[in-house]
């Protein structure tokens, strides 16, 4: 445990699954937090677990995808629509400070787990949720749903081919990125009023709110973004991918006249910075399949190697088109690793949610792996809500909870 951590006696009861609101949770969990997992044990808990990879071992309930924002928790199994185990929830809930919950507009009254319910129990709870298109609207949040009618899909992919969704939950991450903002805010205004709050973020205002110059492109400049690739609608050469003498592929993102001159410079081909079509960044965006077309033959003649070399030493932004076992290889990626071997014997790696840093060790350096399902009911019942064993056994006979290796 890192005594720096800043959120250490902190008490996270997260309701949520799959992405967005547990994603959340670890980022607590890092910063010294006790985030507790409750997970339905009517459905075998979070349904993340069994989205596996063909070649994921499937005897383990703990799948690539769970572990990417369930480390450093603890799970309790329970069925909260028995009476039982709603109580547990609200003994969990007068000892927490922040609930995560997930739930469409309506099944929290439906569940008893609004957050007026949870006021009564607990007036300092802060309470974040996180919804698909917030609580006037009942639809359920789907990443690649909301990334189609917030534009991105829209916009993403080639020139003249099919709009493509992104190959990773952009708006559930968004989403969480703006929930862990707002609890922040809520843990100050509660050190100063002594009162929790509501608090709620959409996927759908998330993503929206994060289109950046695409939507003033469109606002300002009243032009639908179209897809183009890699390529930047506003500057060129940015974002476009090259390749190279062996096959592999780099991306430049030259934002000034200045890199521009150097980079044609470097390449031999000083004359373009004259030529009155690529003089100018707004004269390139123009023919920018002129001026790529000449680059790509020019970088043609180096290894990825050799031209990332050359141009990181006269300062022109460039880098490799890395897979992903190339990332992990990075110097940058090493204090971004989880590493920890599970007591079963099996080695689990991640990645950190925090990504600052400061001049203190605020992040807990050791992380307990991603837990198994219920893995920890018997000791939250036992060591947070004073139960004793008889009653716990009860429950467990009774179906309420579950206790893995009980």
């Amino acid at each position: 445990m890192n005594n720096n951590s800043p959120l250490k006696g902190l008490k996270v009861l997260e309701l949520a699954s799959v992405l967005a609101g547990p994603s959340v949770g670890m980022f607590f969990a890092e910063l010294g937090a006790e985030v507790i997992k409750v997970e339905n044990n009517t459905t075998e808990g979070d349904v993340t677990r069994k989205w596996k990879l063909p070649k994921e071992d499937s005897d383990t309930d703990i799948s690539g995808y769970f572990s990417c924002v369930n480390w450093g928790k603890k799970s309790i199994a329970l069925n909260l629509c028995e009476e039982d185990g709603l109580e547990i929830v609200y003994k969990l809930i007068e000892k927490s400070d922040i609930v995560l919950v997930s739930y469409k507009p309506g099944d929290a009254e439906k569940l008893m787990v609004h957050y007026e319910k949870m006021k009564e129990l607990n007036p300092r709870i802060i309470y974040a949720h996180i919804t698909g298109y917030g609580m006037q609207n009942p639809r359920a949040g789907f990443d690649a749903i909301i990334q189609a009618e917030t534009g991105f899909t829209y916009m993403n992919g080639e020139a003249g081919g099919p709009p493509v969704k992104m190959p990773v939950a952009l708006m559930d991450i968004l989403a969480a990125h703006q929930l862990k903002e707002a609890i922040l805010i809520a843990l100050l205004n509660r050190e100063r009023n002594g009162i929790g709050q509501y608090i709620e973020a959409s996927l759908f205002r998330s993503g929206l709110a994060s289109l950046a110059n695409q939507a003033t492109n469109w606002l300002v400049g009243n032009e639908i973004p179209q897809r183009i690739g890699s390529d930047h609608p506003n500057i060129v050469p940015y974002g476009t991918i090259f390749k190279t003498s062996d096959d592999k592929e780099i991306v430049l993102a030259v934002g000034t006249e200045k890199q521009f001159l150097t980079l044609v410079s470097e390449l031999g081909r000083l004359d373009l910075v004259t030529n009155p079509k690529f003089a100018k960044n707004q004269n390139r965006v123009v023919n920018k399949n002129e001026i790529n077309s000449i680059l790509q033959e020019l970088i043609a003649k180096y290894s990825r190697k050799e031209i990332l070399s050359l141009l990181s030493e006269k300062k022109v932004p460039a880098g490799g088109v890395f897979n992903m076992q190339e990332v992990f290889e990075s110097h940058e990626s090493k204090d971004m690793m989880l590493e920890n071997i599970y007591f079963d014997g099996r080695e689990i790696r991640g990645v950190r949610s925090v990504a600052f840093s400061s001049n203190e060790k605020i992040v807990e350096e050791k992380l307990t792996p991603p837990p198994h399902y219920g893995q920890h009911t018997f000791e939250i019942l036992e060591n947070v809500l004073n139960l004793n064993s008889d009653i716990i056994e009860n429950l467990i006979k009774k179906g309420v909870v579950y206790a893995r290796n009980h």
